[in-house]
Order: structure tokens, then C-alpha cells, then sequence
């Protein structure tokens, strides 16, 4: 039995084993991601030990997993000058849920897209899967504690080039370097999140608990850059790169 709700351009699938399926669906915008998108995904790791959700597995729609955030919301947030935001709250509870998370990627994957996948327990991708991580070509900095995680995982040369180059890369790149756990047929990669997800939800939880923050020693750390990211982005956002950015961007569109 599987209960949905659908909230906004996110669909919310329980399944009476403890599995919550959190799919971005907006694939007219590439899945960008909005204020309300953010707020509804939060709120289902954010509550999961609450309402009995064991594991939670993260897709987009086929071909998208999600282009990042929404430019037209990154304009209006600079303009309003909010001291917090939907988008870092979610950053946020990424580094701090406690169940199991999973992420089925399939095509884009860009900004949070990729940054989100680092906190991931496990991960599993498409060969149409692409990784970009844009932040400084939209006058920005890493987000997501991605200046901390990038270059421990991939080394200083790869972070290098995905995060100050900005270059693209894809899934059997993104599983050589260890961001995605396998790659599989389009069609496979969310009967396997989803799998695995079951494989989770149905394992001793304080056995698992204690495991997952053992594996995640060093989270305070993680969640110390991801402050220092935040502030550095947030003034970002208000300067003038990040509008001659965005502006281009919008024309361009």
C-alpha cells in the first residue's frame, strides 16, 4: 500500500515499510528547485524519525534529476535580502537528518543537484546522469559544506576543476571518484534506490542509527563550513556579479 501527496512540484510516496519516495517534479523548468520545493522536502527528513519514515530516497522526473535552484527565486531572494532562506534550511537539514537517505539521478544534476548527492548514504545514477557544480560562474560560492566534502572525496586537482572551473562530469566519472554507488539502465536506478531503501528500513534501527553517525564522524565540522558557506553566499548573492549573472542568465533564457 503507498500513500502520495503531492505538494506544490513534490510528490511524497509512504510505503507501509518505512519508505518515503520524495520525487521533484517540475520537468517544464528542468526541476528547478523553489522556496516551496525546498520547504516540503525539508519538512519530510526533517519529521521522518516522527512519523515513522525509516529511509528516504530522492528523485527527479525521467531525464532530470534537477537543474538547481530556481534563478527567478535566487533574483528575488537577493532583491528581498532575506537573512535566511528555504534552500539553506534544507542545506541545512541534509547535514543533520538521522535516517538514511538515497538518491536515483537521472540526467541533470546541477547546483544542489550534485551538492545534495554528498549526503547521501547511497547513491545511484543513470549513464544519462550530469554532474555540474556552477556556483562561481553565477558569481556565488560552494554551498552545501561542497568546499569541505569535494576535495576529500575526489582529491584538490578534481575539486578544482568541478568547483572553480565549473566543468561538467558524468555518471562513470561521478562513480570512479565515489559520489554515486553504480550506474544502471534508466529504467533500474529507482527499483534500486528503492530496494536498497527497503534493505534499510527493515535493518535493527539503533544498530543502523549508530552505524550511520560512526560512518558521519566529523558532521560538526561539515556543518561549520556550510555556515561559513552560507554567510559568504548570502552576501554574494546581494553584489553585482551575482546580479550580472543571473541577469545574463535570464536573457539567455
Amino acid at each position: 500500500m503507498q500513500d502520495n501527496v503531492t505538494t506544490g512540484h513534490v510528490t511524497v510516496t509512504r510505503q507501509d515499510n518505512g519508505v518515503a519516495l520524495v520525487r521533484m517534479n517540475r520537468p517544464d523548468k528542468k526541476n528547478a528547485l523553489t522556496g516551496a520545493m525546498y520547504d516540503t522536502m525539508r519538512a519530510v527528513i526533517e519529521n521522518a524519525a516522527a512519523d515513522g519514515t525509516r529511509a528516504v530516497v530522492f528523485a527527479g522526473s525521467p531525464g532530470v534529476f534537477t537543474s538547481g535552484n530556481d534563478i527567478a527565486d535566487f533574483m528575488q531572494r537577493s532583491a528581498g535580502g532575506q537573512s535566511t532562506s528555504p534552500a539553506g534550511d534544507f542545506i541545512k537539514a541534509l547535514a543533520t537528518v538521522e535516517v538514511p537517505m538515497i538518491a536515483a539521478v537521472d540526467g541533470l544534476a546541477i547546483g544542489i543537484g550534485t551538492t545534495m548527492v554528498l549526503h547521501m548514504d547511497l547513491a545511484y545514477a543513470s549513464p544519462n546522469a550530469m554532474f555540474r557544480m556552477p556556483f562561481v560562474d553565477l558569481g556565488l560560492v560552494p554551498e552545501a559544506g561542497s568546499s569541505l566534502t569535494f576535495p576529500r572525496l575526489a582529491g584538490l586537482k578534481k575539486a578544482t576543476e568541478y568547483l572553480m572551473l565549473a566543468e561538467a562530469f558524468g555518471a562513470k566519472e561521478a562513480e570512479e571518484i565515489g559520489l554515486v554507488n553504480a550506474v544502471l539502465d534508466p529504467g533500474e536506478i529507482e527499483a534500486k534506490a528503492l530496494a536498497a531503501a527497503a534493505r534499510l528500513a527493515a535493518k535493527p534501527p539503533i544498530a543502523l542509527a549508530h552505524t550511520r553517525r560512526l560512518i558521519r564522524k566529523g558532521a560538526e565540522e561539515i556543518r561549520a563550513r556550510m555556515d561559513e558557506e552560507g554567510a559568504l553566499f548570502a552576501e554574494l548573492l546581494k553584489g553585482d556579479e551575482a546580479r550580472a549573472a543571473f541577469m545574463a542568465f535570464m536573457t539567455r533564457k
